[in-house]
């Protein structure tokens, strides 16, 4: 079982110094979330909220995602790093290439992308990128990143995308994996069809064997349930070794964990206790490797 944690509403300056902290406890690696901006007037409809709109305050930070993934591999030596979601479809292709290529290179492998199709309208006009297509796109998408990351002369050809023969340097030391987040059917069809995982959102474990249940469905579907496949997930019980091993059994390889979190606040809106200094996370990163992942890794 791999351990990874969450970035989301925690304050970007200190992330640098929690993923050390990270890093020397044996977790396996964060995750980082994705926002361009929070609009002041906004049309689109937040789906993951009963209300329709964001449950986080307008100030709340959304760092890069490349430019902090870069700064923790920096400042780490085993920590992985990967997105829960990165917004692909809403960059042009060519920068996604470039951003995570570097990410590959300065962390010597230590990253996977994590993409979604996304649902914010307002962010994909503001960069230029065709909204209402964004779904077949990022299934040509994934197809393009494999081939431009391989180094030397590269190039693509699809029907949204045409990459005539080039250099894109640096490229990664060895193969990005390409994780898929989302929840719909089409969010779960592109995972088990294209990607090399799923990535979920927070479940008890009864919940997480139904959502696994149906992607490994789709994988069949696609002729790819023997292939690797990584599925990670928050889980919303008691943490124990016992909920981690029948996780495992179950088929999931990832659990997001963020034992300094209280998910009811969180998720209600309340992000206040995930706003201290980097020394706040310490106790009880510490706690949970020694009572989890010493017992498990």
């Amino acid at each position: 079982m791999k351990f990874w944690t969450g970035t989301a509403f925690m304050k970007t300056t200190e992330m640098p110094a929690v993923a050390t902290m990270l890093d020397q406890a044996g977790f396996h690696g964060v995750l980082v979330s994705d926002h361009l901006i929070y609009p002041k007037e906004m049309k689109t409809v937040y789906p993951g909220h009963e209300s329709g709109k964001m449950f986080w305050h307008p100030e709340t930070d959304w760092p890069d995602a490349w430019v902090l993934i870069g700064a923790m591999a920096a400042v780490t030596e085993n920590l992985h790093f990967g997105n829960n979601v990165y917004i692909a479809p809403s960059r042009p292709i060519l920068e996604v290439v470039k951003q995570v290529g570097t990410a590959a290179a300065i962390s010597h492998g230590r990253v996977s992308i994590g993409l979604s199709a996304g649902w914010m309208r307002e962010e994909f006009e503001l960069l230029g990128q065709d909204f209402d297509n964004r779904g077949p796109r990022l299934n040509e998408m994934i197809l393009a990143l494999r081939e431009l990351w391989k180094g030397g002369w590269v190039s693509f050809k699809g029907d949204y995308y045409d990459i005539p023969e080039m250099t894109i340097e640096p490229h990664p030391p060895s193969p990005v994996p390409i994780l898929c987040g989302g929840e719909s059917p089409a969010a779960l069809k592109r995972a088990a069809r294209y990607c090399d995982g799923w990535v979920g959102t927070a479940y008890t474990i009864d919940d997480a064997e139904k959502w696994i249940e149906r992607i490994n469905g789709y994988r069949r579907e696609f002729g790819r349930e023997n292939q690797p496949f990584d599925i990670i997930v928050g889980l919303r019980d008691q943490p124990s070794t016992e909920l981690y091993k029948r996780a495992e059994k179950i088929g999931i390889t990832g659990v997001m964990c963020s034992p300094w979190a209280n998910w009811e606040a969180t998720h209600s809106g309340d992000h206040d206790h995930l706003l201290g200094t980097a020394e706040r996370y310490r106790e009880p990163i510490e706690r949970f490797a020694e009572d989890i992942i010493a017992k498990l890794v």
